[in-house]
């Protein structure tokens, strides 16, 4: 049979998060490598990764050809799926598709409204669920099997690293639409208000907030390690990075900052 696949997102999960953070679990799978994101936010970035990209490692002297055409080659490895190659995606690119037409079932569980199932990103999935939690990595664990007779896809968005980074909402500045789909955004339309930035020390705590949420994160993994059938592959990542002060920006979206990209990424098989 071929592999299971496990593909998590950490979202908003900069690369020195993950590299401050104790990581034992994930450590099981390598030395996590810094990596570039396609885009600044949620939406295209899954989008991308949907299609069956990964992060990139901003190579140079190379035709972007080439980047993509051995990128899509590491699909036979990680699926034991001989003869994929970029031929295999097209015409829908689309990663659920192609795995679907190799017997698999396709499943993604995700935390941010952006990414709800009304949405484009639920195309090709046999089941695709927002969690009522913004933080339940832990939920989608648990709602979590593997069969010995059908390879799973489980595609996973993880909020804990979004954005309050697991803190009570009460105890922070409101910042207008971070928690869902624009909500909250025209609450004040027209009223000529706006948030107030936060200051240094509120960017330093909040960085070392994301570290710990990096290690929650880390702690739960080790209970769905523990559930994979040895062969599962796993592919550990953001869709995106997050300013904490740099440049004068805080968070990620609209903004053209070295941290927004700067991502980790990890990969390897249960053994």
């Amino acid at each position: 049979m071929s592999n299971n696949l496990v593909f998590i997102v950490m979202d908003s999960c900069r690369f020195d998060s993950y590299k401050q953070a104790r990581t034992k679990n994930m450590d099981y799978f390598g030395e996590g490598q810094k990596r570039y994101s396609y885009a600044s936010w949620t939406s295209p970035s899954h989008y991308t990764y949907l299609m069956g990209m990964t992060p990139h490692d901003n190579p140079q002297g190379v035709f972007a050809s080439e980047v993509y055409k051995k990128e899509f080659s590491k699909w036979v490895d990680r699926l034991g799926v001989d003869g994929l190659s970029f031929k295999s995606f097209v015409p829908q690119l689309s990663l659920p598709n192609v795995l679907k037409q190799h017997g698999y079932r396709t499943n993604a569980k995700v935390s941010m409204p952006v990414l709800n199932p009304t949405s484009h990103m639920n195309k090709h999935f046999d089941e695709y669920k927002l969690m009522t939690n913004h933080n339940d990595f832990a939920g989608m664990v648990r709602e979590i099997d593997f069969y010995d007779d059908e390879p799973q896809f489980y595609f996973l968005n993880l909020g804990e690293t979004h954005y309050p980074y697991m803190l009570d909402g009460k105890d922070l500045p409101h910042i207008s639409g971070v928690h869902g789909v624009f909500k909250h955004m025209d609450d004040n339309l027209g009223e000529g208000s706006e948030d107030k930035f936060f200051d240094d020390e509120q960017m330093k705590s909040l960085h070392k907030q994301q570290i710990k949420t990096v290690e929650y994160v880390d702690t739960v993994l080790e209970g769905l390690i523990e559930k994979a059938p040895v062969g599962t592959h796993f592919i550990i990542t953001a869709d995106h990075g997050e300013c904490f002060g740099e440049g004068g920006f805080f968070g990620h979206g609209p903004i053209v900052h070295e941290k927004v990209m700067e991502i980790p990424f990890l990969e390897g098989k249960k053994r």
